[in-house]
């Protein structure tokens, strides 16, 4: 594994400190500002180009409903990624390692695609691992915002599951650029709520064989 700074150990320990404890981990600036904004410029480039497509509902994501969801994506393909997109793939490829290295998760892939919520649409509540496809581990949200306020919406909403000590505990996540929101896939149901302007994100999964 190549050498990693220390700041991005910190980030990577906050996020796996959370999983662990909670069953989600957040980081605040995982990407920076001029990361933000050029995968946000390759977005709406490829939107431009006519590259994405409602998204659909199931393993096979055939079925639009957008009773239930509302965004458009594009999935993510390392060998026709952008110097920006190659940049944070790579970075998620480090994050994979040392998750391997330090938790033992025998993580093996990443997929994931450009999520963009035009304004007023919304996620209704959903698991990411499927019932009959048990690879997926790790949930990863990475936000491409700017200027986002509370007021605007969009929030990402998990549910921590009851247990002895608490009923279940809803979870309220802002879709600030930059950060980057990582939970259990297998364990925490989750939304995303309306917002009044534009949504963008590339969310994705860490997956074992």
């Amino acid at each position: 594994m190549d050498t990693i700074d220390e700041q991005t150990i910190q980030q990577f320990e906050t996020i796996i400190e959370g999983i662990l404890t909670s069953g989600y981990g957040i980081a605040d600036d995982f990407l920076t500002g001029s990361d933000v904004a050029a995968l946000a410029d390759q977005l709406h480039q490829r939107k431009t180009a006519g590259q994405f497509r409602a998204a659909g509902i199931g393993n096979q994501q055939l079925t639009v409903q957008t009773a239930i969801r509302g965004d458009e994506i594009l999935w993510l393909d390392s060998t026709t990624a952008t110097s920006a997109e190659s940049a944070f793939l790579n970075r998620i490829d480090t994050f994979i390692a040392y998750v391997n290295r330090t938790c033992y998760l025998g993580l093996c892939e990443f997929e994931c695609h450009y999520a963009l919520y035009p304004t007023g649409t919304f996620y209704k509540r959903h698991l990411d691992q499927f019932r009959t496809d048990s690879r997926r581990k790790l949930s990863v949200i990475c936000y491409l915002n700017t200027y986002w306020k509370e007021a605007d919406g969009g929030q990402l909403v998990l549910y921590l599951p009851a247990n002895e000590q608490r009923s279940e505990q809803p979870i309220t996540i802002n879709p600030t650029g930059g950060r980057l929101v990582c939970f259990e896939s297998a364990r925490l149901e989750h939304e995303v709520l309306p917002a009044t302007r534009e949504r963008l994100s590339i969310t994705g999964w860490l997956k074992t064989a």
